[in-house]
C-alpha cells in the first residue's frame, strides 16, 4: 500500500421504503467509479443487522486521484440523486489510515 493512497469509508442510511432505490443507484455508481484509473476499491456493504444502512470502503492511488473523484460529473450526478433517498444531508466519510502494511 502506497503511503500517498487515500482510504475511507462512507456510510449512509436509506430513508424507509429507498433501501432498494438506494442500493440500485449505489451498483450503478460502483461500476463507474471502478472504471476510474486512480480507483484502487470501491466495495459497498449493507450492514447485516440494519439493512437500510449502506458501508462502502474505498481507496485511491493518491490525492490527485481522490480529488478527480471528488470532481467527477458521475459523482455529481449520483449524489443529487442520493441525497433525497437517505437520512443523512449526505454521506459520511471516515478518511483512514494503515496501521499494518498488507
Amino acid at each position: 500500500m502506497s503511503t500517498d493512497q487515500v482510504t475511507l469509508y462512507a456510510e449512509f442510511t436509506a430513508v424507509a421504503g429507498a433501501e432498494a432505490e438506494v442500493e440500485a443507484l449505489i451498483r450503478g455508481y460502483a461500476q463507474a467509479v471502478r472504471a476510474d484509473p486512480g480507483n484502487v476499491a470501491f466495495d459497498v456493504y449493507r450492514r447485516v443487522e440494519t439493512p437500510e444502512r449502506f458501508f462502502v470502503f474505498e481507496a485511491y492511488r493518491d490525492r490527485d486521484a481522490f480529488n478527480a473523484h471528488l470532481g467527477d460529473e458521475a459523482g455529481s450526478a449520483f449524489n443529487a440523486k442520493l441525497r433525497p433517498r437517505i437520512v443523512e444531508p449526505q454521506s459520511v466519510l471516515s478518511f483512514l489510515t494503515p496501521v499494518t502494511e498488507s
